[in-house]
């Protein structure tokens, strides 16, 4: 049975803590449905009962910042591969921070110091429901992959740049990301 709540409390905090994973969702009013997942330790966290942030690192693809300048409503989802089955869902509206961006400051020290850092994404939550997951399979953690954090480190930070320049300018659909890459 679903359960919506007003804040994350002490209970949702320490579930969220404990997921190796999450799944951000966002889309604009045209082109695809954009659905993440992430999962490196150190990239979450909870600035507040209804605030929370998480650094997106650079990938394929740039559609989470892209889809944020168009429609900022985003949805976290989290849910429990262990004994205990539980989903957990933030909906809210988000906001990209560019290290060039004067806020970067304020919270990049929340997060782990991973190469290929590319954005902020700030959550402002305006509801939390859980749900039962007692669909979602019961699944064992083996480790957490390091090959992101190897390729951008080998890559360097201007090559990190260049490979912005040349993959996340626009998303997919050809929507602009703001990504500074000077």
């Amino acid at each position: 049975m679903a359960k919506h709540h007003k804040e994350i409390d002490a209970k949702l905090a320490k579930f969220i803590k404990a997921q190796p994973m999450f799944f951000v969702a966002t889309a604009a009013a045209e082109g695809r449905v954009n659905l993440s997942p992430k999962g490196l330790d150190g990239t979450f966290a909870i600035i507040s009962p209804n605030k929370v942030a998480f650094l997106n690192l650079t990938g394929s693809g740039n559609e989470t910042a892209a889809h944020l300048l168009k429609n900022d409503r985003i949805t976290i989802m989290f849910c429990s591969f262990d004994k205990v089955p539980m989903i957990l869902r933030l909906y809210g509206n988000a906001k990209a921070i560019h290290a060039n961006d004067e806020e970067w400051g304020d919270y990049i020290g929340l997060f782990n110091d991973v190469p290929g850092k590319r954005q902020i994404i700030i959550i402002n939550v305006f509801d939390i429901i859980t749900s039962c997951g007692y669909a979602v399979p019961q699944m064992e953690l083996v480790e957490q992959r390091d090959i992101l954090v190897d390729w951008a480190d080998k890559k360097g930070e201007e090559g990190v740049k260049n490979y912005w320049k040349e993959k996340n300018q626009k998303s997919f659909d050809g929507f602009e990301t703001k990504i500074p890459i000077d």
